[in-house]
């Protein structure tokens, strides 16, 4: 019976310390539902982004990875890709819709394209994003690259939210999106 005491007085006590920790917060900080951000970085939905910086054809670096104040959509795609092509208008609208809250970046994987055909490309889907180019093909494969184009969804705290391999309809990536940039 004592014994059963003392393992009471234990309980309370770790329990009364866990609260004095989140002392600022109440008792509603113990019980948050926060995801925490995960300290693994990888290609994978829940994992950090790889982190990389390129330049892209307005000669501008653009960097991904760690916490933004928007929302990162990154598409890896090539000029001969007919999909790629399907996606480009599109791509372009939603860059353009959602700019306040979404960092879009159509990232040329130039080791499997040529530069000329990337920019005839660019000019004549008139594309107003940033076009980084992955000149070695290095960020393509950090990023376990195997089909054109896939679209990287990377939040706000710079966590991989899904990786997309091909394309989707219209209404499915802008539904993709607007979950994206709601978080």
């Amino acid at each position: 019976m004592k014994r059963n005491i003392y393992i009471l007085l234990g309980v309370f006590l770790l329990v009364g310390i866990a609260l004095a920790q989140n002392a600022d917060d109440g008792i509603a900080a113990v019980f948050k539902q926060d995801e925490p951000i995960p300290t693994e970085t990888g290609p994978r939905a829940g994992l950090l982004a790889p982190a990389f910086s390129l330049t892209a054809m307005d000669g501008k670096t653009y960097s991904v990875g760690g916490a933004k104040d928007k929302a990162t959509f990154v598409s890896f795609w090539a000029s001969w890709c007919e999909p790629c092509k399907q996606e480009a208008p599109e791509l372009n609208r939603m860059a353009a819709k959602y700019k306040d809250k979404l960092d879009l970046y159509g990232v040329n994987v130039t080791s499997y394209d040529k530069l000329k055909d990337a920019k005839s490309f660019v000019d004549e889907y008139q594309l107003t994003f940033p076009i980084p180019l992955d000149e070695k093909g290095t960020v393509y494969a950090q990023y376990n690259g195997v089909a054109f184009p896939t679209n990287v969804l990377i939040d706000s705290r710079g966590v991989i939210q899904e990786i997309i391999l091909g394309i989707l309809p219209e209404k499915e990536l802008e539904r993709k999106i607007k979950e994206l940039v709601a978080n």
